[in-house]
């Protein structure tokens, strides 16, 4: 098992972008809007297991269409190796990519449980991007300037 860590934003990035790439490929006609049929899927509601042991910090994803099989391949980078691609023949061995294919149905599923994870979490400083918890915040790019930015009541 690959275990990459995400930041907070990544996933929700990642979650906008698949659900973009659907809703164009309907838009053309190149997709179905609704789920295949008569296929029960189990739904995965579960906590990850920890530890976790970092395998590498994503940096770049990027997401593909893969017309021959109606899937997305998701790939994610390890933090500098996507400008080594730029250059031909630079991109060693030791180079960490993880690569993905998932199905429509999964690519719902994940935008959905993003949804919902995401949605729980205190939400982020816009200067920092740290949670902003109720009992307050000290943004680091404010020398410690603090103001409530939010109100929990």
């Amino acid at each position: 098992m690959t275990n990459v860590v995400c930041e907070r934003q990544q996933i929700r990035v990642l979650a906008e972008h698949i659900s973009q790439v659907l809703t164009e490929l309907e838009q053309i006609g190149g997709i179905r809007s609704d789920r295949e049929a008569g296929r029960a899927r189990p739904w995965d509601s579960d906590p990850l297991d920890v530890p976790l042991d970092e395998d590498f910090r994503a940096g770049t994803m990027a997401i593909t269409w893969v017309p021959e099989t109606s899937s997305l391949k998701v790939e994610l980078f390890a933090q500098g190796v996507y400008r080594k691609m730029a250059h031909p023949g630079a991109l060693g061995e030791d180079d960490k990519v993880l690569q993905v294919v998932i199905t429509l149905d999964q690519a719902r599923d994940f935008i959905v449980r993003t949804g919902k994870l995401l949605g729980s979490h205190n939400p982020s400083c816009p200067f920092c991007g740290q949670p902003i918890w109720p009992n307050g915040h000290l943004c680091p790019r404010c020398n410690g300037y603090r103001k409530q930015l939010i109100d929990f009541a």
